[in-house]
């Protein structure tokens, strides 16, 4: 079966849709399928649930799709350089589950491994365990999480075989396998695609069993959040 597109628009052809849960790969701005966001800005769907670590900046990454309010629910870490994304929220524009970061990882890997519900100690007491299942266990309360299973994941890795084998690159890795995972159709964008056999077994990061379409992005921009620049006394 042929996993490579043509393009980002291309690879999301005939899979996203409007309302649909959605998982995006990255860190910030690090490991973000960026041509594959720009593509789904450009689809027009709308009323997405996304998850992500970060809801992107203004003017990049999934900070594109809340200006154009395809976004209709984040579930999400951490939200705080995105000023789009605290207007609309603090307006009533845009609803929001915040997560803890450890729990959201372990949520889209339970629903990657087909396990539907786990328990942590993580949020017990706060916010975070309101409405939620309790259960005790050797004296110590946990709450219950469900998993996490995208209708669709966004993401992204350094290199792919033809079959779909992923290896990321260094930090990029990220969220990324566990988006892959989740994914009911995972979509991949990355830098260079070979030949199925040309990668060590033992380097691949993730099989390409997970992996349903592949687009080629070989010069992608990759934005940091915030250029720091350390002034050297004498300088």
């Amino acid at each position: 079966m042929n996993k490579i597109f043509p393009s980002a628009a291309a690879a999301l052809q005939g899979v996203v849709k409007d309302g649909q849960l959605m998982a995006v790969g990255g860190f910030g701005l690090c490991g973000i399928p960026e041509a594959l966001i720009e593509a789904l800005r450009d689809s027009g769907v709308k009323g997405l649930t996304v998850i992500s670590n970060n809801a992107g900046v203004d003017g990049f990454g999934l900070g594109l799709l809340l200006e154009t309010r395809q976004i209709k629910r984040m579930i999400s870490s951490y939200v705080g350089e995105n000023k789009e994304f605290e207007r609309q929220y603090l307006a009533g524009e845009l609803e929001l589950e915040f997560t803890p970061q450890g729990t959201l990882a372990e949520k889209l890997r339970a629903g990657g491994a087909g396990i539907p519900a786990f328990f942590t100690k993580t949020g017990v007491g706060t916010l975070v365990a309101e409405g939620k299942e309790t259960r005790e266990f050797d004296g110590h309360v946990y709450v219950m999480e469900r998993a996490l299973v995208p209708e669709v994941a966004l993401v992204k890795a350094w290199k792919a075989d033809k079959s779909g084998n992923l290896i990321f690159r260094r930090t990029a890795r990220n969220f990324n396998p566990a988006c892959a995972m989740a994914g009911k159709t995972t979509i991949v964008e990355v830098e260079e695609i070979v030949e199925t056999g040309s990668f060590d077994p033992d380097a691949v990061h993730l099989p390409g069993i997970y992996v349903h379409r592949i687009v080629l992005n070989a010069n992608p921009e990759k934005r940091i959040e915030k250029r720091t620049i350390t002034e050297k006394a004498g300088a």
